[in-house]
C-alpha cells in the first residue's frame, strides 16, 4: 500500500509505482483515497482505529488485484490529521482535493464529518462516511456523501426497542432515567432523540446532563445524577469521557438498573479489560460485526494480532473504504458522476455487518442497523437482536 501524509500546510500527492510493471500495457492510473481522522488530540484512538480499519481495506483491494474493472487500478491512502477541529477537516479536503484524491471516507466524530462532507460537495467528490452518526451528515441535501452505517435517527428507534424489550422482560423496574452526554453535534443532537423517546417506552427522563469534550472530573455530574436518582443512566459521549464518568458512577457507589448508551464511545474492549468490576454487564446500543460470521471473527483476529485491540470502529473504517471501491468496480471509473452514480445504485451485500445488501435513500443506508451489546466476563456479546444473540442479556446489573 502507497500512503501520502496530508498537514494543514502540505498536500504531498504521492509517487507511487507498483512493485512489478505491467506486461504488454502501460501501469493502471493509481487511485487516490482520503482518510481524514482526528489521528492527534481527545480523539486520536478512536480515529486512529477508523484510520487502520480503512487501510486494511485497501491493502486488502490491492492485494487482491486492484480495481480490476479498472484494469487493476491500485488505491493509494492520502492520510490527514483532522486534530478534532472541523476547519482542518475542511483545509485537509481541499488539500486532497488538490493532490488529485477521487474519493474520501472519515472522519469519525459527526462535527468533522459535518464539515468534510460540507467541502468534498465543492468538489463533486464522493464522500464514505466511516463515522459519525448525526443525522444532519445525510440530510443536508448533498449529493456526493454516503453512510454505510445507522444514522442517530435508527441507532436511537432501534435502541428504544431493544431497551423496552430487556426492561418488559425484567418485570419493568426501569421507570426513569438521566441523560449524560458531550455538548458538540453527536451529543446534542443524540440527547434530542433520546428525551423525545424514552417517555414513549414508559421511562421518565429526570435530567439532561451535558459536558465537555475534554472533561477531567465527573463528580458533580455524577453528585447530580445521585440526587436525581434514576433507575438508568443513559451515556452519549466520546472515549475518555465515557470511560470516567463510568468510573466515577461506581466510585459513588450510585445504585443503578443498568447503564445504557448509545453509541457509548468508550464503550469497547480495552474498557472491558482494563476495568472489569466497572465494565461487567453495562449495556451499549452501537455498531458492531455479526458474531455468527467467521469472516467478522477471522478480521477481528486479525486485528487483535497486530494491535492487541479491537473495537467497532475499525470495521467502521474498513467497509467505508469497501463500498466506494465496491463503486468504482461496478462504474469501472473513479469518475466523479459515475461513482456517485454507481454508489446511488449500490446493493453491496460482502461484508460481516448484521445487515443485508446496502439500499441507499438520500446517502443514507436505510438497511443498516445496531445491535445491543453487552460486556460479560471481560468480551464484547451480543444480546440483541436474537438474529444475531450471542449471548443472554444480563438485566438488571446485579448489584455489588
Amino acid at each position: 500500500m502507497t500512503t501520502a501524509r496530508l498537514t494543514r500546510r502540505t498536500a504531498l500527492a504521492a509517487a507511487a509505482t507498483l512493485a512489478m510493471p505491467r506486461i504488454g500495457g502501460a501501469q493502471p492510473a493509481m487511485i487516490k483515497l482520503g482518510l481524514i481522522h482526528p489521528v492527534t488530540g481527545a480523539l486520536a484512538g478512536a480515529g486512529g482505529r477508523c484510520r487502520m480499519g480503512g487501510q486494511l481495506a485497501i491493502e486488502d483491494i490491492n492485494a487482491a488485484g486492484g480495481i480490476k474493472s479498472m484494469g487493476g487500478a491500485k488505491l493509494e491512502a492520502l492520510l490527514g490529521d483532522a486534530q478534532g477541529r472541523p476547519e482542518i477537516a475542511t483545509q485537509l479536503v481541499d488539500q486532497m482535493a488538490e493532490a488529485g484524491a477521487a474519493g474520501f471516507t472519515g472522519c469519525f466524530a459527526s462535527a468533522l464529518g459535518l464539515a468534510a462532507t460540507q467541502a468534498a460537495a465543492k468538489y463533486n467528490i464522493p464522500f464514505s462516511i466511516d463515522s459519525g452518526i448525526a443525522d444532519a451528515i445525510t440530510t443536508r441535501g448533498l449529493k456526493n456523501t454516503f453512510r454505510f452505517f445507522p444514522n442517530n435517527t435508527t441507532a436511537t428507534n432501534d435502541a428504544m426497542a431493544a431497551l423496552d424489550a430487556l426492561n418488559k422482560k425484567a418485570g419493568s423496574p426501569a421507570k426513569t432515567a438521566v441523560i449524560v452526554h458531550e455538548d458538540s453535534e453527536f451529543g446534542t443532537n443524540s440527547v434530542k432523540l433520546q428525551a423525545a423517546m424514552l417517555p414513549k417506552i414508559g421511562i421518565e427522563v429526570k435530567a439532561m446532563l451535558p459536558h465537555a469534550t475534554p472533561t477531567r472530573d465527573f463528580t458533580n455530574i455524577v453528585l447530580r445524577i445521585k440526587a436525581e436518582k434514576p433507575d438508568i443512566v443513559l451515556i452519549s459521549n466520546y472515549e475518555n469521557e465515557y470511560v470516567l464518568l463510568a468510573r466515577t458512577l461506581v466510585q459513588q457507589r450510585v445504585d443503578l438498573v443498568s447503564t445504557f448508551s448509545i453509541s457509548g464511545g468508550g464503550f469497547n474492549l480495552k474498557f472491558a479489560k482494563e476495568a472489569p468490576t466497572v465494565a461487567e454487564n453495562m449495556i451499549d446500543f452501537n455498531h458492531w460485526h455479526n458474531p455468527k460470521d467467521p469472516r467478522a471473527l477471522a478480521f477481528r483476529k486479525r486485528v487483535e494480532t497486530a494491535t492487541g485491540f479491537y473495537s467497532w470502529e475499525h470495521p467502521f473504517g474498513y467497509f467505508a473504504v469497501k463500498l466506494l471501491a465496491d463503486a468504482w468496480e461496478r462504474a469501472g471509473s473513479a469518475d466523479k458522476e459515475k461513482s456517485i452514480a454507481a454508489l446511488n445504485a449500490s446493493t453491496m451485500s460482502d461484508h460481516f455487518m448484521p445487515y443485508g445488501a446496502t439500499a441507499f435513500t438520500n446517502g443514507q443506508n436505510s438497511g443498516a442497523h445496531p445491535v445491543a451489546l453487552q460486556i460479560q466476563k471481560g468480551d464484547m456479546t451480543v444480546i440483541w437482536p436474537d438474529a444475531f444473540a450471542d449471548a443472554q442479556a444480563v438485566f438488571p446489573r446485579p448489584k455489588a
